[in-house]
């Protein structure tokens, strides 16, 4: 079964599973908003057109394959208007699969706060407000450095907003990029660390907010620590590059 998942993008996913059956495939269309934990069959292929689309599969967890599409930061996704790519692509009879970990950020209390496919980050709740942060990996302190907050990226992650405050793009596999957003500090450092990854605030002159992906999840306090390991994988389609 192709099940096609979008977020108001109706004559797009249309499209996709015209196509689709074009070619005798089974297809079902879906909203982000109507899915539920458990609808996804292991034999599926599932097409997400759109990032929020992406982000509720994976935080409703699928077993099946994922073609992201219109992702510009993604690596490697078909964009909106590439339909033919799509449907080779989620039709193929040997497609190639990429693993990306699916990010689960906890408290003191083991208690989980979030999931995450992309990033997570914490950052101060007022703009051009700095405070200290920490950064752990095992029971090593990589750093403490003042700034407006931290992103801790997926590779899939990795050319989204961590790129963007200048942090790397990370192939599949490497670990979590860390990279403090706009730091005090002239020299700007980033890491790359192996999982599980430690974040406190040691200090904050304003308040502080966890964000996973595109969700403010809410409030984190003074040395409170929030450790972000892999939860799962999401197992990812990848267009032929040829």
């Amino acid at each position: 079964m192709i099940r096609v998942v979008h977020e108001g993008l109706t004559s797009r996913a249309e499209a996709v599973a015209s196509l689709c059956r074009e070619r005798d495939a089974a297809v079902t269309v879906s909203e982000t908003a109507a899915l539920a934990a458990g609808e996804f069959d292991a034999d599926d292929r599932v097409v997400a057109l759109g990032e929020r689309a992406l982000l509720a599969v994976g935080r409703v967890g699928v077993d099946a394959p994922v073609l992201p599409v219109g992702g510009e930061s993604l690596p490697n996704s078909p964009t909106l208007d590439d339909l033919d790519t799509v449907v080779e692509t989620v039709l193929a009879a040997d497609p190639d699969v990429v693993d990306h970990p699916i990010l689960s950020i906890g408290d003191d209390s083991g208690t989980e706060r979030a999931r995450a496919v992309l990033d997570v980050t914490l950052v101060t709740d007022e703009p051009a407000r700095i405070s200290e942060y920490a950064v752990r990996a095992g029971d090593r302190e990589i750093d403490r450095f003042r700034a407006d907050g931290v992103v801790v990226a997926t590779p899939l992650g990795s050319g989204g907003y961590a790129s963007a405050v200048g942090g790397p793009r990370l192939g599949p596999g490497t670990g979590l990029a860390v990279v403090p957003v706009s730091p005090f500090e002239t020299q700007r450092d980033y890491w790359v660390v192996a999982d599980p990854v430690a974040l406190s605030v040691e200090r904050d002159d304003s308040a502080v907010s966890l964000v996973a992906d595109d969700t403010v999840v809410g409030a984190v306090g003074p040395e409170e620590r929030l450790t972000v390991r892999p939860t799962g994988t999401l197992a990812v389609l990848r267009p032929d590059e040829s």
